[in-house]
């Protein structure tokens, strides 16, 4: 049944990728991809959860927590994005594949949509094996609600510097954004580790391969690292803001003097 449920998702997920892709095609722009990635674990979770023998306490927990993470970033990337030409990183993938209306199907769409679907093994076994709620649930849902703070209090902090006209250029260095340069990445951290602890206690232990993935998606390849590699071109003061920041695990910033000795 667990099989059957997790191919159900695959199929589900790559359905709602190659639909996502015809209309690409039409508006000539694939970043709307970015409002589909948190809902793929959102399908997955209700398909999880609809094929369930029994859906207890811990389940109804998982798929609360995966639908309130999922719908508050997906909404929040779309206003973000609305209106707004095709990213950069998109740009850059289609200029070095063409043809790109064709090649976006799996380069974009069905690499996110199969990236997505192994990512959510924690939720499969978190919900589909049914147990009482204990001290590591308990655990998880503080990580959960660490997670939730600093990504949803991140892009909230970031979307109201971006606004004020007279930040152009700038580079924001308060609030959650003065412990770590990327507080809505360490966010999705926690909430990723998070599901592992609520899979943990249903045998899901061996599902440590999801929140790996994740954490070197968000360190290594479309997180920390890529916006980084741009950053500095587009903010000269971002080198500042580098050297007294951490990059990701937040921590109290480094001080002018400390800085200056790093550089002597």
């Amino acid at each position: 049944m667990i099989l059957d449920a997790y191919f159900s998702a695959l199929a589900a997920i790559l359905g709602i990728g190659f639909t996502a892709w015809l209309v690409s095609l039409a508006l000539r722009n694939v970043s709307f991809v970015d409002s589909l990635w948190s809902l793929f674990f959102l399908v997955a979770a209700i398909i999880y959860a609809a094929d369930a023998a029994v859906l207890g306490a811990r389940g109804q927990l998982v798929v609360a927590l995966v639908a309130i993470w999922s719908l508050r970033l997906s909404i929040y990337i779309t206003a973000r994005n609305w209106g707004e030409p095709e990213d950069y990183r998109y740009r850059k993938i289609r200029e070095r594949n063409e043809p790109f209306r064709i090649k976006s199907l799996y380069l974009v769409f069905g690499l996110q949509g199969l990236l997505a679907w192994i990512i959510s093994l924690p939720l499969l076994v978190a919900i589909m094996q049914p147990g009482p709620i204990g001290p590591l649930d308990a655990a998880a849902l503080l990580l959960w609600g660490v997670g939730i703070v600093f990504e949803a209090g991140g892009d909230y902090q970031l979307a109201r510097f971006k606004s004020d006209p007279g930040n152009a250029g700038k580079v924001l260095d308060t609030g959650l954004w003065r412990y770590t340069r990327h507080p809505n990445y360490f966010g999705d951290f926690c909430i990723w580790w998070s599901f592992f602890l609520l899979a943990l206690p249903a045998g899901g232990w061996w599902t440590i391969a999801s929140p790996l993935l994740m954490s070197f998606l968000l360190l290594r390849v479309s997180g920390v690292a890529m916006l980084e590699r741009t950053i500095v071109n587009r903010r000269p003061k971002y080198a500042d803001y580098v050297r007294k920041t951490n990059a990701f695990f937040p921590w109290q910033p480094k001080s002018p003097a400390a800085t200056n000795e790093e550089l002597s």
